[in-house]
Formats: structure tokens, C-alpha cells, sequence
């Protein structure tokens, strides 16, 4: 596969991005990556959403005195309002000349987890969601801050539970398991004060805010550090731990170009973020530029989001109905804003499991005959996506017409294979054949057929 491509896909959802990257080498892409403006006005689908403490009491109020045929109605309006958002983030991740924010949006998405299945409240999802774009590049230790008290993930992890004597664990344990230092890095005693240290974090206007006759004023004992510690005091004895910055590197490997990152590399990389006191783009800027020049294809399977987006960028498709493509991620394991748990997407191995794989094929087929990633008629969650029977979608391959059949077996291959061998090469000169003519009627579907060969075999879904 070529270089460029590979980091395409790595830095963004697709190829689009290949050319800016060779024309303008990696550090001036990066560069360019990370000062690209982004859009900070909600999204107008939120207008009508309960914003405020007061408008979601008025709507519980609303819903409380309606008859059930209305109270249907209300809670599908919303329902469909998180189909339009996840529709919303699909658009930019596919719209972005530089898409290196929202690949790192979705990365922290899945690690600061917070589902609109447990919070039900869409702006608070959109919050959560905008904290971690403004973030994306930002400091891991002033982003815990800020997500720890978001009205989502308060919400999301019980902690509106957790007040007075009344202790709720489930904040306090996450943010040491999952969010900053992973197991074995600390002792249930820590998990018991910490959620004593955030006992009274409770649902705010804009934020989480410490209700004062919810908290819990304890002395209490973190890290071997006693005193009566709230969140950003917490977060910062989290961050004094030697096993910090370990997590987080291990994860972002994994996220960018590796399912199974090197311990040593994890440790190198892990100990400069420390250095650099956990700011987030020299990180990046450190691990891109210094793994770009290694020879690491293949070491990642691609997730449903790469995959997909790497097919329509590849087929030009135009006007794929957004809601669907959100579906069909679900289907695939990686439904946005509801991650199956509070671990997020495993991803590696299960992005390639026997059923995924076959609704990858299928895809493929779908969108290389020019049809809709869903042929029949049916009502997708609740009615809200309706696609009809014959809907058919534009699609057209870029190819070179002025090469033979194995010059244009190579430019695919060099765009879509990290790898291939002499029989694949041999079953690609069979659909093409020593005496293809580019400029023939059918060429064009010739070439259809030999690429939605090669999107299906293993090596397509690796990069």
C-alpha cells in the first residue's frame, strides 16, 4: 500500500487525504491537521431539545401529563434527534479537508464513554461530545477535569447517586480503571475516599457542580495524600502516579496504528507524554512522525467507521442517506453515542469477526452494483429511517485508462492492499485479462468487478 494512502487512513476515515500528505509532507500536514478550523455553533437538529435544568423538568412535566399515544410521540421526537446527531457527526468526519480532530474526537468518544441509551438527555450528549473535540489535541489532565464534571458522564456513571453517606462507586472507580491509570494501579481504598471526594458532584447548567448539602466532607486518604479532596484535586494526585501517562499512550497507539503496540514502545512514548506534561499534540506529533517512516502496514484492522468511509470515498458516493450509514455501524459493533459498555469498542480482532466480515462483503457488493447499503423496504429504529426497495446510489471508480490490465491491478492494489501474493495476482488477471482495453464499452464495470474483488479479501480490511 502506499505511504501516503496508509497515513491517510490512519490520520483520517479514508484515502481523500493521501495527496495533500505527499504534496505536503507529513509535518506541514500535521501542522495544517491541527490548526484547521472547526465549527463551535450547535447543530440547529438541537434547537427543540431540552437544553437547560428547567426545560427538562418542563418536558418530564410535559411527558407526565400526556396520555401514552403522546407520550410515544415525545420520546420518539428525541429518539430521532439522536439519530440526526450521530448523522451530524458522520457528515463532518466525511466533510473535514483535515479530519485528524474528529478521528481524535472519536478516540476520546471512546474512552471517556457516556451513552445517550443511559443519559437520554441529547444536548448533554452534544456537551460531552463538543468537550472532547475543543480537547482533542488539548491536555489529557485538564480534559479529565472537564469530563469528570459533565452533566453526561455524571450522569452516565451514577454519580448523581452518590451523595452524603450515601456512597456510589461507579465515578470514582472508572475514572482510575478505565480513564487514567488501569488496573493495578491502585487500591479500593482509593475507589472508596475518591467517591467520597466526589459525593454531591450533581447535575448543573452548563456543567456538573458540588451541591453542598449532598457532599461528603471526610477526610480522606488518596494515593497516600490526606486531606478533604474534590475532582480537580483528585485528578491531580492521579496524575502524580508513575503509571499516568501508560494507558492513555497504549491506548492511542491502538487507536492510530497498532492493535498490538510494543510494551517498550508503550514505555518510550509513555514516559515523553510525562515529559511534556501530558499535552496532547506533541504526543502525536512525537508517535506520527517517528512511526511514518517505519515499515508497519498491516498492523491494524480497520474499524466498520475506516472501513466504510474508505469504500465510499473510493467509489465517489454521493448522497448515502447518513442515517443509514450510522445504522449500518451499529450493525458492525461501532454505534455512535452507544457504545456497548463503559469500555467503549474492544476493537482489534472483534472488527473481524465472521458476521462482521460477511456485512462487509455484502456492503461492498451493495455499493459496487450501485445500491443502497439497505435493499428492502423496512422501518430501521422505531420508523426513523425509511429506504425504499429500489433506491439506487451514484458511484464511479477512478482509474487510469491510458495502462493495461496489470498496470491498473497495481494502482489498485497500491490503493487498497497493504499486501498481496502471486495468486491473488493471477485471480485479478483473470477478471482482467492480458488483452484488456481500457477504452472498451464495458471497462468500466470490468473494473468495478476486480475492485470489489479486492475489498473483500482479508487483506483490505488490514492497514
Amino acid at each position: 500500500m502506499n505511504k501516503n494512502t496508509l497515513w491517510s487512513l490512519r490520520l483520517g476515515f479514508s484515502g481523500k487525504q493521501s495527496q495533500a500528505i505527499e504534496q505536503m509532507g507529513l509535518d506541514n500536514f500535521l501542522e495544517k491537521s491541527f490548526n484547521a478550523h472547526y465549527d463551535k455553533r450547535m447543530p440547529a437538529l438541537l434547537e427543540n431539545s431540552p437544553k437547560s435544568i428547567k426545560e427538562l423538568r418542563a418536558k418530564r412535566q410535559q411527558i407526565k401529563n400526556s396520555d401514552a399515544s403522546n407520550v410515544k410521540e415525545l420520546l420518539k421526537a428525541e429518539l430521532q434527534v439522536q439519530q440526526e446527531l450521530k448523522g451530524w457527526w458522520l457528515q463532518k468526519m466525511i466533510a473535514e479537508e483535515f479530519p485528524l480532530r474528529e478521528k481524535m474526537t472519536c478516540f476520546w468518544h471512546n474512552h471517556f464513554v457516556s451513552t445517550y441509551q443511559k443519559v437520554k438527555v441529547n444536548y448533554w450528549i452534544y456537551q460531552h461530545n463538543q468537550i472532547l473535540r475543543e480537547n482533542a489535541f488539548g491536555n489529557f489532565k485538564k480534559l479529565t477535569k472537564k469530563i469528570i464534571k459533565s452533566n453526561a458522564m455524571v450522569r452516565y456513571l451514577d454519580n448523581v447517586d452518590n451523595r452524603g453517606e450515601k456512597i456510589n462507586e461507579n465515578l470514582s472507580r472508572e475514572l482510575l480503571e478505565l480513564f487514567t491509570l488501569g488496573i493495578g494501579n491502585y487500591t479500593e481504598n482509593d475507589i472508596k475516599n475518591g467517591a467520597k471526594g466526589l459525593a454531591g458532584l450533581n447535575l448543573g447548567e452548563d456543567n456538573a457542580e458540588y451541591r453542598r448539602f449532598l457532599e461528603n466532607d471526610d477526610t480522606i486518604t488518596y494515593f497516600g495524600k490526606t486531606g478533604t479532596f474534590k475532582a480537580d484535586e483528585m485528578i491531580d494526585i492521579i496524575f502524580e502516579q508513575k503509571s499516568a501517562p501508560y494507558l492513555i499512550t497504549r491506548k492511542i497507539l491502538q487507536w492510530f496504528i497498532y492493535d498490538n503496540p510494543a510494551p517498550e514502545l508503550i514505555t518510550y512514548y509513555g514516559d515523553y507524554f510525562r515529559k511534556v506534561d501530558f499535552e496532547i499534540k506533541p504526543l502525536l506529533i512525537k508517535i506520527f512522525t517517528e512511526e511514518f517512516p517505519k515499515d508497519n502496514a498491516g498492523s491494524k484492522i480497520k474499524d466498520p467507521l475506516v472501513y466504510i468511509l474508505q469504500l465510499m470515498n473510493e467509489l465517489n458516493v454521493e448522497q448515502l442517506n447518513p442515517k443509514l450509514l450510522a445504522f449500518y455501524l451499529k450493525q458492525q459493533g461501532m454505534d455512535l453515542f452507544n457504545q456497548p459498555n463503559v469500555k467503549g469498542w474492544n476493537g482489534g480482532k472483534e472488527w473481524l469477526s465472521s458476521q462482521v466480515y460477511l456485512q462487509r462483503n455484502n456492503a461492498a457488493d451493495l455499493l459496487c452494483n450501485g445500491r443502497s447499503l439497505n435493499r428492502r423496504a423496512q422501518f430501521i429504529d422505531n420508523d426513523m429511517i425509511k429506504e425504499n426497495i429500489n433506491q439506487l446510489v451514484k458511484v464511479s471508480l477512478n482509474w487510469s485508462k491510458s495502462g493495461n490490465n496489470k498496470t491498473i491491478i497495481a494502482e489498485l492494489k497500491d490503493r487498497l492492499l497493504f499486501q498481496s501474493d502471486e495468486e491473488m495476482q493471477k485471480d485479478w488477471e483473470t477478471i482482467l485479462k492480458y488483452d484488456f482495453n481500457p477504452h472498451d464499452e464495458g471497462a468500466d464495470n470490468a473494473v468495478m468487478r476486480l475492485f470489489n474483488n479486492m475489498v473483500k479479501t482479508p487483506e483490505f480490511q488490514i492497514v
